[in-house]
C-alpha cells in the first residue's frame, strides 16, 4: 500500500485539483476547436495527464472506457522512445497491440517540460470517424486487423517542434475526409499543448521535482482510498458468464453468426480484488477481439461504479493498483495479433463492465445494478454527398437504457456503462451529412420490469436523401443476448435494427457488418433497454402509474409483465398526482 510524503497537505489539495483541471480544460479546447460531429458534439475522446512512466495521473470527465488503455498507449511511447524524447516533440499512435484500444481512436502524446526536467506527458485519444479500410468508418466486419484501417505505432508527428509533413501525408492519403481528419488532429495538438503548458505553470509555482512528487502522491491517494473502500465492504467470490451475439462473419451456411461464451470469476479479500476470465473461448475470426487492457477498462469502470458509488476516488493509476485482471492468451478477451478488433473496444468492454456487476451480485448485492443497454450501437453511413459533391462518414452512437439500481429505476436513453458520450443533435447531423433523422424517441416496453424498472432504450430512424446512395456498418451487441436484470428483475429488450429500401422491401440486419443504403433508404434502430432490479410484485402501483402517464410502459404491457388488474385506474391516479 502507497504511503504519504511530507508534502503540505493543503497544497497536495490545490495541485491535485489543478491536474484534473488541466485534464478537464483539454476537454473545452478540442470541443471548441474540433471539426467531425462525432468530437465537437458528441464527445467520443478522453483527456488524461501522465507521469514519466506513462501513468495516468489525471483524466478528464471523459469515457470510462479508456481509463485502464489510456495508459499503456502513454506507456508504449515510453517505451519505445525512452530517453529520446524533447521539448517540442509530439508522437501519435493508434495501434491496439502497442497500447491503442482500436484503430478509430488515435492518440496524440506530448511530452511536457520544464526546463530540461520531463515532466510527464498529456495525451488527448480521439476517435476518427475514419481511418481507412474497405468500409466508410472503419467498422467493417474483417478477419485480419490489417484489413480495419491505418495503423500507426508510435511515431514521431513532430520532432523539437517541427512537423514530420511526409507522414502527416501519408495519414491524410488514407483516410476518406482528410480535411475533417487534418482539423480534428489540428484540435488534438491545440488541446495537448494547452495542457502542456498548464504543467509548466504548476512548476514555476511548486518547482518541476516537486510537482512530479505531487503528482506521484495523486495516485497514492486514489490507491489508499480504493484499499480502504474495498476493506469495508464485505469479501467474498462471484462468478458470471454471458454470450455475446456474434463476431460478423458468418459460421454457417444460413448466413447466421454463432454466439461465444465470456466467464468471469470475481473474488475480493481484505483490500484486494482479482478478477480472472479463465474459461472464456478463444479469439474469433471476426473483430469482436479485446486487448487485454480493453478488457481491463470495463473490469475497473464496473468495479470503479460498484465500490464508489459517489465517485470520490480521483480516476488515476492508482486506482488500479488494488485489482489484478487475468486472462488467458489467445482468448476474446486477450487477443493476440494480429485478429481484428474494431469492435471489441467497445462492445466487450461494455459486456465486461456489466458481467462484474452480475458476479458481484452474489456477495455485494447492494452495490450493484442490473445490466445497461451493453453495447455502443454503432451506426457508421458513408458515401458522396450529393448537395457538394464530397465524400463524408458520418459515425454515431445512439444510446439505450441505464440499468435498474437496488433503489431507483434506471435512466432512459442516456450512455451507459463504459461510455460517457452525447446525443449528435439532430440538426447538427443534417447539416453535415445527407441523411433525415425522422423519429427520435423512447421506445415503451423497452426497460425490465422489476421492483425498480431498467432504463428504456430508444428508437432512432434515418433517412437516406435521394441520390445518395451509402454503404452502412452496423456494430450492435444484445440483439440476441438481452440485457440481464437483477435480484428477480426482467431483462431488457434486445434490439433491433431493420434497413427499408426504395423499393419498399424491408431486412433485419444483423449485428454487425456493412450493408448498402442506397438513396431514399430507411434504417430503424431499436436500441436496447437495461435489465430491471428486483421481483415485479415489489414496484409500487404508484410507480406503474407514473410509467403509464409516461409513457413508458403501455397499458397492455402493465398488466403483462406487472400483473396491474387495471391500467387506467393507475392511469387515473397517476393523472390527478400529477396535477399542480
Amino acid at each position: 500500500m502507497s504511503t504519504p510524503n511530507q508534502n503540505d497537505p493543503a497544497t497536495f489539495e490545490i495541485v491535485k485539483n489543478s491536474l484534473y483541471k488541466i485534464a478537464e480544460e483539454m476537454r473545452v479546447v478540442l470541443a471548441k476547436t474540433a471539426y467531425s460531429p462525432i468530437l465537437k458534439s458528441a464527445g467520443d475522446y478522453s483527456c488524461g495527464v501522465f507521469d514519466r512512466a506513462g501513468d495516468m495521473v489525471a483524466q478528464g470527465p471523459d469515457l470510462p472506457i479508456h481509463l485502464g488503455s489510456m495508459p499503456d498507449a502513454v506507456r508504449a511511447v515510453v517505451q519505445a522512445f525512452g530517453d529520446d524524447v524533447h521539448e517540442g516533440d509530439v508522437f501519435i499512435h493508434n495501434d491496439p497491440y502497442f497500447g491503442g484500444s482500436h484503430l478509430p481512436d488515435v492518440n496524440v502524446v506530448r511530452p511536457a517540460f520544464h526546463g530540461e526536467v520531463l515532466l510527464g506527458f498529456t495525451c488527448l485519444r480521439a476517435h476518427w470517424p475514419d481511418v481507412g479500410s474497405a468500409t466508410p468508418g472503419s467498422y467493417g466486419a474483417v478477419t485480419e486487423i490489417y484489413g480495419e484501417g491505418l495503423r500507426l505505432p508510435p511515431v514521431r508527428l513532430y520532432d523539437k517542434g517541427v512537423l514530420n509533413e511526409a507522414l502527416e501525408a501519408v495519414i491524410l492519403a488514407n483516410v476518406r475526409t482528410p480535411d475533417e481528419r487534418k482539423g480534428d488532429l489540428g484540435s488534438q495538438l491545440a488541446a495537448t499543448l494547452r495542457a502542456a503548458e498548464r504543467l509548466k505553470t504548476l512548476a514555476d509555482r511548486y518547482g518541476a521535482e516537486r510537482l512530479v512528487e505531487y503528482m506521484a502522491d495523486v495516485m497514492n491517494y486514489s490507491d489508499r482510498l480504493m484499499r480502504a473502500a474495498l476493506s469495508k465492504l464485505p469479501d467474498g467470490e462471484g462468478y458470471f458468464e454471458d454470450f455475446c451475439d456474434g463476431d460478423g462473419i458468418p459460421d454457417h451456411p444460413d448466413g447466421s453468426d454463432a454466439p461465444f461464451w465470456v466467464r468471469m470469476r470475481v473474488k475480493k479479500f481484505g483490500d484486494r480484488i482479482t478478477v480472472d476470465f479463465a474459461g472464456t473461448d478463444a479469439q474469433v475470426a471476426g473483430p469482436m477481439n479485446a486487448p487485454l487492457s480493453v478488457s481491463a477498462s470495463g473490469v475497473f469502470c464496473g468495479l470503479k461504479t460498484a465500490i464508489d458509488p459517489n465517485s470520490l476516488i480521483p480516476p488515476n493509476s492508482g486506482c488500479w493498483r488494488a485489482i489484478e485482471v487475468t486472462a488467458p492468451k489467445g482468448t476474446v478477451v486477450n487477443v493476440e495479433f494480429p485478429a481484428p478488433v474494431v469492435y471489441a473496444n467497445h462492445e466487450m468492454s461494455h459486456r465486461t463492465a456489466d458481467m462484474v456487476m452480475g458476479a458481484l451480485a452474489e456477495f455485494m448485492p447492494d452495490q450493484v445494478m442490473a445490466c445497461s443497454q451493453g453495447t455502443s450501437a454503432v451506426l457508421t453511413l458513408g458515401g458522396l454527398d450529393p448537395r457538394n459533391g464530397r465524400r463524408y462518414v458520418s459515425y454515431e452512437t445512439v444510446k439505450g437504457g441505464f440499468g435498474a439500481r437496488p433503489n431507483k429505476d434506471g435512466i432512459n436513453v442516456v450512455a451507459s456503462g463504459i461510455s460517457n458520450t452525447m446525443n449528435t443533435p439532430v440538426e447538427v447531423l443534417e447539416m453535415a451529412f445527407p441523411v433525415r433523422v425522422e423519429r427520435y424517441e423512447i421506445e415503451p416496453n423497452s426497460g425490465g420490469a422489476g421492483k425498480f424498472r431498467g432504463g428504456a432504450g430508444a428508437r432512432r430512424t434515418w433517412r437516406m436523401l435521394d441520390g445518395a446512395d451509402a454503404t452502412g456498418a452496423l456494430c450492435m451487441e444484445r440483439m440476441t443476448s438481452p440485457p440481464f436484470g437483477l435480484a428477480g428483475g426482467a431483462p431488457g429488450i434486445p434490439a433491433t435494427v431493420t434497413v427499408t429500401t426504395p423499393d419498399g422491401a424491408t431486412r433485419s440486419l444483423p449485428s454487425k457488418g456493412a450493408f448498402a443504403a442506397p438513396g431514399g433508404s430507411v434504417v430503424d434502430m431499436v436500441t436496447p433497454g437495461s435489465g430491471g432490479f428486483g421481483a415485479v410484485s415489489g414496484r409500487d402501483p404508484a410507480a406503474i402509474g407514473l410509467d403509464l402517464l409516461d409513457g413508458y410502459v403501455t397499458p397492455d404491457a402493465a398488466t403483462k409483465a406487472y400483473g396491474a388488474a387495471d391500467p387506467a385506474a393507475l392511469l387515473k391516479q397517476a393523472k390527478h398526482e400529477d396535477m399542480p
